[in-house]
């Protein structure tokens, strides 16, 4: 409660005034808001009238934070945080969710991808050429899965071309260099009418980095601690590990390169009446995990690198009737099939993930009628998921699921009520061990049927200030890795034990919301609290448990998923006032906070949980150039679960400059930042590598943006 207070006091200099602010509401005095129309949203609205927490990176900002992976590029958000697994596997974190909880969508559909079973490994998507990237949490997020309990990421680009271009093409670039890891980038699309209606597109993108410098240790003081205290002591290894000198290491983080390419191919037919588009896409990368170094005598010390491809093929149909029942008829689909090979250090593979998914998506959209608009759909994904090799933890498995939902709004002055439904029917299965080593896997078969709703309500008390008011209620299938892991898993270096009867993970959430604009006040604020029933974690416990699944012995920590009652509750808020004119650049303030409390009932701390944060900023924007400093404060975690260690808190100060030479409408610019200026040691408490990965030291960064 004391950080609570804290953070409250902290934002109320900008909160009360922008309350009280009786204005046109537009959204001059925000520069990290956009009013365009949200895409993710089933029934398209405008950014200010989304009921729940939203956030929307594009432009200028999408610029400013463009960073390899979409966990780094979101990160500065509100409630957003990463896995930080090293500078190349960061998935996002929304409202300390992560894993199965949350969706990270390409253009509405999922990613296809192996990231939600562990944090070694990245998502596979290229954040380079993303157009605007969508951050949606709170209830509306269901409509896209039981598994967005905590939100719904959605990268939007122009693979499937949606609209005509003007004076028929259009080309975009960008290229970057930042100091930290050497990094070099670059991405490319275009698009060109062909033949009438069609539209051809092409694009790709080219990323190499060397090992991340870092601000200090690469071990966290209790690991250098641990490392000292064995230095000298006998190894039980064939090669004794020099513990003093893991401690000693500090300035670079080893085994941390990468290599990544992507190519990819679309056309589509636009016409007034709607749209058909496909495209294809290949996605290519080499990178390493950072060292996890021994600490204890008898622990491993790998090097592992990560060999990742995946093609994918994507269809995006749209017809508008615009008539008196039907506004809209919208699929979307995609096929992806995805392989990675975790190399050992002399670069042969140890163990193989295979994983070819199909999902798709149709959505009927209601013409409104009075006060009352909706949608409804049907959603459909399947999953067949391998693990080959010495370190396979889970059998192969196969997921189908079924969804059904609907959304309905209805809109009489200044309220606004908004409700969701959504069924699910979910199939996981797993196939006996039949290769040498897998004896232990037996054939397993689940059926789930779940409900999850949504209900919401807002009130606009006077121009420009709404509050409200949602209620959820959401039931989620086990995944296939909690339901069947039976294995060592050298990305979390734990030996995972699933459960095979578990039951749906239920959850009842209460959010309130606060928004208020005017021409120079900007408030957008989120309080909530979910209550779970049958929530899935994992927990340490004693080795015998893995020694009599394995049938042998078992070298690594044993980890059990378990189901228990659990809480979560926190708050974001992001506020920005105009402060001045000078000449033409117009002087902003804003500040950020998050916080994050999750627990689960009489066993203690959720693992990973971002500690109180607050991020403020100062900011000179004209037509033609910006300039933007700014001061994140990420407090010290000491509510952890007895197997995870504190983390130190620290402040990271940015900068930048941003040169729109040929004014503002002009797609050429030019960026200038700094990032961690004081090269400052920072470890994020969301990792699994916290101790062994810090956080990129001081970057410079510069990049090149062009459009013709």
């Amino acid at each position: 409660m004391k950080m609570l207070l804290l953070a409250a006091v902290a934002l109320s200099p900008l909160a009360l005034p922008a309350a009280a602010q009786n204005g046109s509401g537009s959204r001059q005095a925000d520069p990290h808001r956009s009013d365009d129309v949200i895409v993710t949203a089933p029934i398209r609205t405008s950014e200010s009238d989304v009921l729940q927490g939203t956030s929307v990176l594009t432009g200028a900002n999408l610029t400013r934070e463009l960073r390899p992976t979409i966990g780094e590029t979101l990160a500065r958000l509100p409630g957003v945080s990463a896995t930080s697994f090293g500078p190349s596997a960061s998935r996002p974190i929304l409202r300390g969710f992560q894993g199965d909880r949350i969706r990270v969508l390409t253009d509405g559909i999922g990613s296809i991808d192996v990231s939600n079973t562990s944090v070694d490994h990245a998502v596979v998507i290229d954040p380079l050429l993303a157009e605007r990237v969508e951050v949606l949490r709170g209830p509306a997020a269901l409509l896209y899965g039981s598994s967005a309990v905590g939100g719904v990421v959605n990268v939007v680009d122009r693979r499937i071309p949606r609209a005509l271009p003007e004076n028929g093409y259009r080309v975009d670039a960008i290229g970057t260099y930042g100091s930290a890891a050497n990094e070099r980038s670059i991405g490319g699309a275009a698009d060109v009418t062909a033949v009438g209606p069609l539209v051809l597109h092409v694009d790709g993108s080219y990323l190499k980095s060397d090992d991340l410098r870092i601000g200090g240790h690469v071990l966290s003081r209790e690991a250098r601690r641990a490392s000292l205290a064995l230095a000298g002591q006998p190894q039980d290894t064939d090669e004794p590990i020099d513990f003093a000198g893991n401690a000693a290491l500090r300035g670079k983080l080893p085994n941390s390169a990468a290599e990544t390419w992507t190519a990819g191919v679309g056309a589509s037919i636009v016409t007034d009446g709607g749209m058909l588009g496909a495209s294809y896409s290949h996605y290519d990368s080499l990178y390493g995990i950072p060292v996890r170094y021994a600490t204890a005598i008898g622990q491993e010390q790998e090097a592992p690198r990560l060999d990742v491809a995946q093609d994918r093929y994507d269809l995006r149909a749209e017809v508008t009737p615009h008539g008196a029942w039907v506004d809209a008829i919208r699929l979307r689909a995609a096929h992806a099939s995805y392989r990675h090979f975790e190399l050992e250090e002399n670069g042969e593979v140890g163990t193989a993930f295979y994983n070819k998914g199909l999902e798709a998506r149709a959505e009927l959209v209601q013409a409104r009628r009075g006060a009352w608009q909706g949608a409804s759909g049907v959603q459909y994904f399947s999953r067949a998921f391998d693990v080959v090799g010495d370190e396979a933890f889970l059998p192969r498995n196969d997921t189908e699921q079924t969804g059904l939902f609907t959304l309905q709004q209805f809109e009489n002055g200044r309220f606004k009520a908004e409700g969701g439904l959504r069924y699910e029917h979910t199939r996981l299965t797993a196939a006996p061990g039949i290769r040498e080593g897998t004896e232990r896997f037996t054939a397993q078969d689940r059926s789930f049927g779940t409900w999850s709703g949504s209900l919401g309500a807002a009130y606009t008390l006077a121009d420009g200030v709404r509050v409200g008011l949602n209620a959820s209620r959401t039931a989620r299938a086990p995944s296939a890795e909690e339901l069947f892991a039976n294995g060592p898993h050298a990305g979390t270096q734990a030996y995972e034990l699933g459960n095979p009867n578990f039951r749906a993970e239920t959850s009842w959430g209460l959010e309130a919301t606060l928004h208020a604009h005017s021409d120079i006040f900007s408030l957008d604020a989120s309080a909530y609290y979910n209550w779970f029933d049958n929530y899935i974690f994992e927990t340490q416990v004693a080795p015998d448990a893995c020694v009599t699944a394995a049938g042998g012995e078992v070298d690594l920590p044993c980890f059990r998923y378990a189901q228990a009652k659990a809480r979560y509750y926190g708050f974001e808020a992001d506020a920005s006032a105009r402060l001045a004119t000078i000449g033409s650049h117009t002087i902003t303030a804003d500040l950020l906070g998050d916080y994050v409390h999750a627990e689960v009932v009489d066993r203690g701390p959720v693992p990973r949980i971002p500690p109180l944060r607050l991020l403020g900023g100062l900011e000179a924007q004209s037509d033609t150039s910006s300039a933007r400093l700014e001061v994140e404060k990420v407090f010290a975690q000491r509510r952890t679960a007895p197997f995870e260690t504190d983390t130190d808190g620290y402040t990271m100060v940015n900068a930048s400059l941003s040169f729109h030479p040929w004014g503002g409408s002009d797609r050429r610019s030019i960026l200038l930042a700094a990032n961690n200026v004081f090269n400052v040691e920072a470890r994020r408490a969301s990792s699994v590598l916290k101790d062994f990965a810090p956080l990129a030291g001081r970057d410079i960064r510069v990049t090149f943006r062009m459009g013709i």
